[in-house]
């Protein structure tokens, strides 16, 4: 039995993997209470079929702009890559209406499985002019960043915490059908 859902509009069929250069994962949080920092990821996989989509993330591929903060980021008190070298994602029910897509998964960061919804839209099949047919997810989701074991924070001057908990996860993929 296949988890794919579908209310208003087929998911296609086949497997579909991940082009890294037309994708990237990303991710964004509240920092010093007035402004959004955002980073990705570059090492990711993907892959889209009867089973659902699952992916991963190198944690050593993490991108920011500034090099000390990656150091931080890859250290125990963030994402402890030494320890935990990937994140990774499996969906358990895929949604999709019109180009509206819902995707119920689990999501695995630091070692810790928690249940996470991504909603966003599908696009496509194509084919495209360099050969062979693609699509499109555009998917996002929020989540806490301490039910994964990453709790480092400072107190502001003012009060509040230098780092939200809540973090937005945006995910750009584009698959191309395998042969």
């Amino acid at each position: 039995m296949s988890i794919l859902q579908e209310t208003g509009t087929t998911l296609p069929t086949g497997t579909w993997v991940l082009d890294p250069v037309h994708s990237k994962i990303e991710f964004a949080v509240k920092h010093n209470g007035i402004s959004t920092f955002r980073g990705s990821f570059g090492d990711v996989t993907a892959t889209l079929d009867e089973s659902g989509l699952t992916g991963t993330a190198k944690v050593e591929s993490i991108t920011v702009d500034e090099p000390t903060l990656r150091g931080h980021l890859l250290s125990p008190e963030f994402f402890d890559a030494e320890r935990f070298p990937e994140l990774s994602f499996r969906s358990k029910a895929i949604r999709v209406d019109g180009r509206s897509v819902t995707i119920d998964g689990d999501i695995t960061i630091k070692g810790v499985t928690q249940p996470l919804s991504l909603e966003g839209e599908l696009a496509g099949p194509v084919e495209n002019p360099f050969g062979g047919t693609v699509l499109a997810l555009e998917i996002e989701s929020v989540l806490d960043r301490r039910s994964f074991g990453i709790d480092w924070n400072m107190e502001l001057p003012g009060g509040g915490s230098y780092v939200e908990n809540a973090v937005a996860l945006t995910g750009v993929l584009e698959l191309k059908k395998e042969a």
